[in-house]
């Protein structure tokens, strides 16, 4: 059985392509296209490390271990990135580095522009086809102004690119909303009056629970309390904020932003938790995201990307842990 479909299918593999057959038989599994994550910086460890290609494909393959067939890097340390394929890792959708204006982002990290320079600077990181903007950063600071991140988003559609935004403050993601922005990076204090306007423009959401998670399990009472506080209330409105995304007909995307690489079936279950339906949650981070990345599903013709489960994952989304097969550009992986 194949989904999102949910009907019995065969397939040979021509290549990288796969075609439809006509078949008696069953092997009484359960097809997905490739995973996705939309969030995953590889060939880091942690903010402010230099890029390590050795590392890079650590990360890509334990990405491929998992069933994680495409990943997308929203912004990287280094344009290295702008590279070809390699082809036993996963497929990767690029950003440039990461475009950072005084005071906002990591100490000496990401290619730090000043606000006038901001908008010619996402066209020269997008030219690899997504640029990724800070657009705010602690609870306090200023996010991007309106207009400038407005004619940021107008530059790189004129070119071709796409803009995701950093964005986890109030304003910072009403901004980004009301820029054009193509995904919405964390927007923790969502403000869900957005929401069908997310909807009506295509910008996607992209929660990433798996990240915001592991910072609030970093606090303690020695945490700055204004921050502490920040993080706490962000969590709690993140929960809502999903749902409310997935009903308002906001594209909401599996993307975890952290290590160890290969973790995005965790992810899928936080947006079950947060009360997407799970067939919904598990298109968030398979068929949902390659649509919405240009990538097809399972279709005759389509890439051959595919991994296999013993059992229905939206029946148990644990299944989505245990790949039975993995076939990454028709290549039998494991």
């Amino acid at each position: 059985m194949a989904l999102p479909e949910r009907s019995p299918v065969s397939f040979v593999v021509e290549g990288e392509r796969l075609r439809t057959v006509d078949s008696s038989t069953s092997d009484d599994v359960w097809l997905l296209p490739g995973l996705v994550d939309v969030h995953s910086h590889a060939g880091m460890e942690k903010p402010g490390d230099a890029y390590d290609h050795t590392m890079f494909r650590e990360h890509m393959l334990a990405h491929r271990s998992a069933g994680v067939l495409t990943v997308r890097s929203p912004g990287s340390p280094d344009p290295v990135l702008d590279r070809a394929d390699e082809p036993d890792l996963p497929r990767l959708v690029r950003a440039g580095r990461w475009l950072a204006t005084p005071g906002r982002f990591f100490a000496g990290y990401g290619r730090r522009v000043s606000e006038e320079e901001l908008v010619a600077a996402a066209v020269e990181e997008a030219s690899v086809g997504w640029c990724k903007v800070i657009g705010d950063w602690m609870p306090d600071d200023p996010p991007v102004p309106l207009e400038v991140l407005t004619s940021l988003v107008e530059a790189v559609h004129a070119a071709g690119g796409r803009v995701a935004v950093h964005c986890q403050t109030a304003e910072g993601c009403r901004n980004a909303v009301l820029a054009g922005a193509d995904s919405l990076e964390h927007g923790m204090h969502l403000d869900h009056s957005l929401l069908p306007r997310m909807a009506a423009q295509g910008t996607a959401f992209v929660p990433t629970f798996s990240a915001i998670a592991k910072t609030r399990s970093g606090l303690d009472a020695s945490s700055d309390a204004r921050f502490r506080e920040w993080i706490l209330s962000g969590w709690e409105h993140a929960f809502p904020t999903v749902r409310a995304a997935h009903e308002a007909g906001v594209t909401v995307l599996a993307g975890t932003d952290t290590k160890p690489c290969g973790q995005v079936a965790a992810e899928i279950s936080w947006l079950i938790k947060a009360g997407m339906p799970v067939e919904a949650a598990i298109g968030a981070g398979s068929w949902t995201a390659r649509s919405w990345l240009g990538l097809p599903s399972l279709v005759d013709g389509g890439l051959a990307d595919v991994v296999a489960y013993d059992a229905d994952p939206v029946e148990d989304p644990s299944v989505l842990l245990r790949p039975s097969r993995i076939v990454l550009r028709g290549k039998v992986i494991a």
